[in-house]
């Protein structure tokens, strides 16, 4: 069997990825906190508007950090009775509020630095001061960064890969104010402000992003399509799957749902097709990173087309038409295996009948040929096979066994 390289570490149960989430956006919340007042402060003294609103942009991740602590707690809680696939959506809800705030933050920091572009009397002229707090939060908010989105990929949490691109947003900033406070030193009046509109170009962007795209999850958007590829020939590696279709994948929080019909061999058991299945589903999850629940329906062919017939008897209905039809015939009596097969729209019978009813070969043989007489006159089948067995030789015996035991 060919294997889909394993694409990470399986996630943490649901309170170890809610204490990492946790931990981690504590830190972020104190590190946002100091940044804030201090960029906001010296923005202030300083005189640096592109500062001030890279301080604003700060404040605001305290928010979002709660916002993250919150969902976090409720995102990671196991299924329950009134949410049976899990509380995911909560982070992927969070996000889009997280991202709409970022979107409306850099709207109120565009809107001040073109008033100031356009009234030359309001601009600011920043100092050393500035210059420095800007620096200072460039390798804070790098390190955030950094540290944030390795847990976020470590617990494939998508509001958490969110919250560290927010950092990075701010680091991005601040890179942005640094370059506007040192052109305005150097004699640059306007560069502050532009500086300031600049930033709020990229945070705009960024919350657009994380709000378009957590939105496309709520609508229960495919996967990726080199994803789905992926989970294709997966399922394809498996052995007992002749076929696949109507794949479906979708995201809820930080894990992958797949739903998915297989073609097994129309002949096999019910258990076999049934093992078939969590093979496939055991595998998806092993092998293919995100996956964390597939839901498998085995078929014994493509029924999406449109083969199913729903005019055909039901074992419920067949069986008492078989039994009137040989009533008549001493050696059909039950108990009996009948095994039914509903292919191409049409209806298979298989019988078994254990030879110690019959005197010989040819006395089967003529009672066969009776009962399929009989047979043809049941509406609904459309082809009668009649099996033999010796009950005398051990491996039939499981059969017989079998047979006596349905019926019972």
């Amino acid at each position: 069997m060919n294997t889909t390289p394993d694409m990470g570490a399986r996630p943490a149960n649901g309170e170890e990825r809610y204490q990492a989430s946790r931990r981690i956006t504590l830190i972020g919340a104190a590190v946002d906190l100091l940044l804030s007042v201090l960029k906001i402060v010296v923005g202030v003294v300083g005189g640096s508007q592109a500062l001030v609103a890279d301080g604003i942009h700060s404040l605001s991740d305290l928010a979002t950090d709660a916002m993250v602590l919150i969902a976090a707690k409720h995102g990671s809680r196991d299924a329950d009775e009134d949410h049976p696939y899990g509380h995911g959506r909560f982070e992927t809800v969070m996000t889009v509020i997280l991202g709409s705030i970022l979107i409306l933050v850099a709207a109120g920091i565009a809107w001040d630095a073109v008033r100031r572009l356009f009234q030359p009397e309001l601009l600011l002229q920043p100092g050393w001061p500035a210059l420095a707090a800007a620096a200072a939060s460039i390798v804070a908010k790098e390190v955030l960064y950094v540290w944030t989105l390795r847990v976020a990929k470590r617990l494939r949490s998508p509001m958490l890969k969110a919250n560290a691109w927010h950092h990075r947003s701010d680091a991005i900033s601040s890179v942005v104010v640094l370059v506007g406070v040192a052109g305005t030193m150097a004699g640059l009046d306007y560069l502050d402000s532009i500086a300031a509109f600049g930033v709020a170009l990229m945070v705009a962007k960024i919350g657009g992003d994380l709000a378009w795209h957590a939105l496309q999850e709520l609508v229960d958007t495919s996967l990726e399509s080199h994803q789905v590829e992926a989970i294709r020939k997966a399922i394809q590696d498996v052995g007992g799957v002749r076929d696949l279709h109507l794949l479906r994948t979708r995201r809820m929080g930080g894990d992958a749902l797949v739903d998915v019909h297989i073609e097994v061999d129309p002949r096999l058991s019910v258990s076999e097709g049934h093992q078939v299945g969590e093979r496939v589903r055991h595998y998806l999850i092993d092998r293919i990173d995100d996956v964390a629940d597939v839901m498998v329906h085995i078929d014994p062919e493509n029924d999406e087309r449109g083969n199913i017939n729903m005019a055909l008897p039901s074992r419920d209905e067949l069986i008492p038409r078989l039994e009137e039809a040989w009533r008549e015939i001493t050696e059909a009596q039950p108990p009996l295996l009948v095994t039914l097969h509903y292919l191409a729209g049409r209806l298979l019978v298989d019988v078994m009948l254990p030879l110690d009813r019959f005197r010989d070969l040819d006395h089967a043989r003529e009672v066969a040929r009776r009962m399929k007489r009989s047979a043809s006159e049941v509406q609904g089948i459309s082809t009668l096979h009649i099996f033999f067995f010796d009950p005398s030789i051990e491996e039939t015996n499981m059969v017989h066994d079998w047979i006596e035991n349905a019926q019972e």
